[in-house]
C-alpha cells in the first residue's frame, strides 16, 4: 500500500484513544473464542466414522489442524498479553463506545445466528428470506422503494437459489424438520 493511500485513511478515522490496549484485549477476546470453537470442533472431530481404508481414522487430520489452530491461539494470547502489561488502562465507557461503533457487525452475527439455529428447523427456503430480508433493513432499507427492492432480493436469494441447486446442480438443500 503507498504512503499516499495510508496517510489518507488516517485522516478520514479519528484517532482512537488507548488504541494498543483496545486492540489487545480484543485480540485476546477473538482469540479466546477461536480457541474454544477449535476445542469443541476438536472434541466432536474425534466423533467422526472411521474407514476401513484409513489406519489412523477420517478425524484425525481434522483433529491435527484443529490442534495447530489452538495453539497459534493460545501463542497469540499469550503475546497479546504480554502487550496489554505495558497500556494504560481503558477510560471508562470505551467498551460501549466500541460496542455502539459495531452495532450493524453485531446485528447481522445475531441475525446469522438465527439463520443457523432456523436452517436445520425450516429448511434454506423459509430459512433464508427473512434472513435477506432482515440483512437489507438492518442495514439501512426504510422507504417503500428499498424495502420492495429489499423483498425482491429476498425472495430471488431464498427461492431463486433453492431452485437453481435443485434443478440445475441436483443438489437439495436442506429442507427443514418442522416442514
Amino acid at each position: 500500500m503507498s504512503g499516499a493511500a495510508s496517510d489518507s485513511r488516517s485522516q478520514d478515522r479519528e484517532p482512537v484513544p488507548h488504541g494498543e490496549r483496545a486492540k489487545a484485549v480484543g485480540h485476546i477476546v477473538f482469540n479466546l473464542a477461536l480457541l474454544g470453537i477449535a476445542v469443541v470442533m476438536f472434541i466432536h472431530a474425534g466423533g467422526l466414522p472411521s474407514s476401513a481404508w484409513e489406519p489412523i481414522g477420517s478425524g484425525s487430520f481434522p483433529r491435527l489442524m484443529l490442534a495447530i489452530l489452538a495453539l497459534l491461539n493460545v501463542i497469540v494470547i499469550i503475546k497479546e498479553v504480554a502487550k496489554l502489561r505495558h497500556t494504560a488502562a481503558l477510560p471508562s465507557g470505551s467498551v460501549g463506545a466500541w460496542l455502539w461503533r459495531h452495532r450493524l457487525a453485531f446485528g447481522v452475527l445475531g441475525l446469522f445466528t438465527l439463520y443457523a439455529i432456523a436452517m436445520p428447523l425450516v429448511g434454506f427456503r423459509w430459512a433464508t428470506l427473512p434472513f435477506v430480508l432482515a440483512c437489507q433493513v438492518l442495514l439501512g432499507a426504510r422507504r417503500p422503494r428499498q424495502l420492495a427492492i429489499a423483498a425482491v432480493i429476498a425472495l430471488l436469494m431464498s427461492l431463486g437459489l433453492d431452485a437453481l441447486f435443485r434443478h440445475v446442480f441436483s443438489i437439495s438443500l436442506p429442507r427443514g424438520s418442522l416442514l
